[in-house]
């Protein structure tokens, strides 16, 4: 069997285990994994590019789709009144004083002679800098987070179209990945995977925290939908012709409404997919992917011919980053809602990794089938659990301490599987089931 064929044959068993999730569940649900399955592929593709094209172990996957959730929030949601005049102002000074204070403190550290002058200088400047940025900052945010907090207590946002936050997001997500190769790149492998996952965790915890930004833990709600593009349940369901559709197909207007909202989603999704599968195979196929190769492969002989092994490092991973800012977006708009407390490492980045390990490291297409697979796996895997552990324990009388139990660990199944999953491609086919070429 030719390569060719074989991967159309595995996209294509994805793709008939989606179509039997319509026909046996729901369309609904069918549609639901296709659009996260796209979302999925997006971040498994800015993955494959830090690990796959460069051998950079981000563990902080989390981190940069979380920062394109909060671009969505900051590029669309409208501005939140008088959040500007009460202290908006206010905390851009603030941030503004803080950049100002670490740009002097970086100029003493290269002008000024080392010695305990130089020390002291820095010292001075950092603790100076400090309560000056505190002193701006922490008036402008109460009196920010004191406007109507049961529905606002946030400075909101610019209140244009959503989908120019996508690219947003993205960009946002490329500057903290800027910030954080330049300190962290320089990193052996395994310290910038500690290092990117504490990064993580600590943007996760600036979101929970910091009220102005996002509203914390009490989340944002009402995101706008990509209109024209994806409209909105009621306004389908009120529109008459809509429901004349609907009824020649057999469907009544709230479940036809559904599936055409989640079907406009599937389509911008599928759009973006496409493009930023084809830049990144241009790339792979492109003098600067070859590069990133044979440093990936050696980097003390790329650095040797002369190719700058950091530099390159840094553009990777701020270009990964910035593809999984993208889909940190689209999934925020998805929800129309954005919930810093739902970003954990075991959804996305962990399932990330397995999604790129399991379709195939280095390889674009093979990021995109797993992404498929393993999204499908993630979501159906419980309820076949619960109704394999229904079927077992059918015999056995109510109340039995076995049966609760056995029934109870259907929960579990989703972990069981995705570690056995990765057991049996690591054993059988270590590059992944479309591997590299």
């Amino acid at each position: 069997m030719s390569e060719t064929v074989k991967n159309t044959l595995l996209f294509a068993l994805v793709g008939g285990l989606i179509l039997l999730t319509g026909f046996m569940q729901s369309w609904n649900t069918a549609i639901l994994i296709v659009n996260m399955g796209l979302i999925s592929a997006i971040m498994a593709i800015g993955v494959n590019l830090q690990w796959g094209f460069a051998g950079l172990f981000n563990v902080g996957v989390m981190g940069f789709v979380a920062l394109g959730g909060l671009a969505v929030v900051l590029v669309s949601t409208p501005p939140t009144p008088g959040a500007w005049t009460a202290g908006g102002y206010g905390i851009l000074l603030a941030l503004l004083l803080g950049a100002a204070t670490v740009v002097a403190a970086v100029m003493a550290a290269r002008k000024l002679p080392k010695g305990r002058t130089q020390t002291l200088a820095i010292i001075a400047i950092l603790v100076v800098g400090f309560f000056v940025y505190r002193a701006v900052f922490d008036p402008s945010v109460a009196a920010v987070e004191a406007i109507d907090p049961a529905v606002a207590g946030n400075i909101g946002g610019l209140n244009l179209p959503v989908l120019l936050a996508w690219p947003a997001g993205g960009l946002l997500a490329a500057g903290a990945a800027w910030l954080i190769g330049k300190t962290a790149l320089g990193l052996r492998s395994d310290y910038l995977a500690i290092a990117t996952l504490g990064i993580a965790e600590i943007i996760i915890a600036i979101m929970k925290n910091e009220d102005w930004l996002a509203r914390g833990v009490k989340n944002v709600y009402g995101i706008p939908r990509p209109t024209p593009f994806v409209g909105y349940e009621i306004d389908l369901q009120s529109d008459p012709s809509f429901v004349e559709r609907a009824a020649s197909l057999g469907l009544d207007p709230v479940t036809a409404s559904t599936l055409w909202v989640k079907t406009g989603y599937a389509f911008l999704f599928l759009v973006v997919l496409l493009v930023l599968l084809w830049m990144a195979q241009m790339a792979l196929k492109s003098p600067w992917g070859r590069m990133m190769r044979a440093i990936r492969d050696n980097e003390v002989a790329a650095e040797a011919m002369g190719k700058d092994v950091t530099r390159r490092h840094l553009q990777i991973f701020v270009l990964g980053s910035a593809i999984c800012g993208i889909a940190g977006a689209m999934m925020t708009t998805l929800d129309g809602q954005l919930t810093p407390s739902a970003y954990q490492p075991l959804r996305f980045t962990f399932l990330v990794w397995v999604m790129v390990i399991v379709g195939g490291s280095g390889n674009n297409f093979g990021s995109v089938l797993g992404a498929f697979l393993i999204w499908f796996l993630w979501v159906q895997v419980e309820p076949i659990g619960l109704w394999l552990m229904d079927l077992i324990t059918a015999g056995m009388p109510d109340g039995s301490a076995l049966k609760t139990h056995l029934v109870e660990s259907a929960a579990h199944m989703r972990l069981f599987t995705m570690g056995l999953i990765l057991l049996i491609v690591l054993r059988f086919s270590p590059r992944g089931l479309i591997p590299e070429k």
